[in-house]
């Protein structure tokens, strides 16, 4: 027989199943979609104060921030100066000092998190070039959102608290007066906490600041001190996608779509039979395919026998 005939015929039969196989119709299996939106921020030192001169003919908003990030970034600086006019014969005074101060965000789409953190860290105002506001030790919050979980809110202060020179002891949830004559006086808030089903938000120290120092260039300073924030919105997460054709394997019907019909009486009638394929990749096409396959290796056959009988006359 001819050897080229021969591998023709060969090559039709192995190829019939493949060429069909490659033309079934693919179907959707279980795939997740992520839709996101999981928020996280922190920040270090936040202040919202009004400082009036002593003429009080001049008010100067001091609205600063420290290594203030959204997700996703991370910061880490650890002073901060600011100018403003009138004061401190018109020189840069520091807000902040602290031998660390760092402030960070992530977000993914299964978890949000917003974390800062603030080491030996003094606190200034305006007119008040030494004496400090408040001094810590440390001070940590901690925001976390994950998918599937209750969100958590956590915030620390350790070891020892000075406010206008005094040390203080800090009521944890309440708040603490700190009254220093011919100063001022401060109201500091501890480890603030919130949290809702999706979101939270902590926060280590809020200071609630009326200063009026004597003799000074300054004459009033009243306004808010926040150190150490952080929050968080968990992500919406993964929604599991329907099956091709949006059919969720049941089969409809008259009784209600559960695809099984009461039996009754006491014939041997044969119960009905689901002639779907369930898990294994079967489709309504499988007997098709299988008829294609049978017949195209038939032809296979035939086309061997035709190949043979001519090599047998020749």
């Amino acid at each position: 027989m001819n050897s080229n005939t021969f591998r023709l015929a060969a090559l039709a039969v192995a190829a019939a199943p493949v060429a069909l196989l490659v033309a079934a119709p693919a179907h959707a299996t279980g795939a997740t979609t992520t839709t996101g939106g999981g928020k996280a921020s922190a920040v270090v030192l936040r202040t919202a104060l009004d400082v009036s001169l002593l003429s009080k003919t001049v008010d100067v908003p001091l609205k600063t921030t420290l290594n203030e990030v959204h997700a996703p970034a991370s910061a880490e600086q650890t002073a901060l100066r600011v100018r403003l006019d009138g004061v401190n014969q018109g020189r840069p005074f520091s807000v902040l000092r602290a031998d660390v101060a760092t402030a960070n965000a992530t977000v993914d789409k299964h978890r949000a998190e917003g974390y800062s953190n603030l080491a030996k860290a003094r606190v200034h105002l305006p007119g008040l070039p030494l004496l400090s506001l408040i001094e810590v030790e440390k001070v940590t919050s901690k925001a976390v959102c994950e998918v599937g979980r209750k969100p958590v809110a956590e915030s620390n202060v350790l070891g020892h608290v000075s406010v206008l020179g005094k040390r203080v002891t800090l009521t944890s949830g309440g708040t603490t007066r700190v009254d220093v004559p011919g100063v001022g006086e401060v109201r500091l808030d501890l480890s603030k906490t919130r949290t809702t089903s999706r979101t939270a938000a902590a926060t280590a120290l809020r200071l609630e600041v009326s200063v009026n120092p004597l003799k000074l260039n300054v004459a009033d300073v009243k306004g808010e001190v926040t150190l150490a924030e952080a929050t968080c919105e968990t992500p919406k997460g993964p929604k599991p996608t329907k099956p091709a054709g949006g059919s969720d394997g049941g089969t409809s019907g008259g009784d209600g779509g559960t695809g099984v019909k009461p039996q009754t009486g006491t014939g041997h009638a044969p119960a009905a039979v689901d002639t779907s394929l369930a898990e294994t990749g079967g489709s309504s096409t499988t007997p098709y395919i299988a008829g294609g396959a049978a017949l195209l290796l038939a032809l296979g056959a035939g086309a061997m026998v035709v190949a043979r009988r001519r090599g047998a006359q020749d």
